[in-house]
């Protein structure tokens, strides 16, 4: 009986099943979206939300607190500059867990973990993308006609 018992063991021990946490909760502060089992993502939602709580204080003891936790200072700040914001006004429930599929070697049940946005907030992050992405592709070669092209040559 798990009587009283408050965490998922997920079969490991407690130093290794810390790091994993730790390893899962950085990289969703990173790529605010990512994919595991739907155990792994269940323990990793009760971190995350809990580090964007302390965020959201935004004082040194808490960036303390949360830099035990995630690993590189740059994260950190990531989490205290731009995600934590995101959050000023929602009382919790940061994250969102979708059911995507079975893994093929073992049937285990994946899903998807990700930070919750606001409709205008994936509109910017939309709008940005698409930005990069017409600031990275080279601009069209103009094309003159065949006789301009074959007089150039000569």
């Amino acid at each position: 009986m798990r009587h009283r018992r408050d965490h998922k063991q997920l079969s490991r021990s407690t130093s290794h099943r810390k790091a994993l946490l730790r390893n899962l909760v950085t990289a969703l502060f990173t790529h605010e979206r990512i994919e595991t089992t739907v155990a792994k993502a269940k323990e990793t939602r009760r971190l995350a939300e809990r580090l964007i709580t302390f965020a959201k204080r935004n004082d040194l003891h808490s960036r303390r607190l949360v830099a035990r936790v995630v690993h590189g200072e740059t994260i950190v700040k990531k989490l205290f500059d731009e995600i934590a914001p995101m959050y000023a006004t929602r009382p919790g429930g940061y994250t969102r867990i979708l059911k995507t599929r079975r893994r093929l070697g073992d049937n285990g049940e994946m899903g998807v973990l990700e930070l919750v946005k606001s409709p205008e907030q994936r509109a910017e992050d939309r709008r940005r993308k698409e930005e990069a992405a017409a600031a990275k592709a080279p601009a069209p070669e103009k094309k003159g006609n065949l006789l301009e092209q074959l007089a150039g040559k000569k």
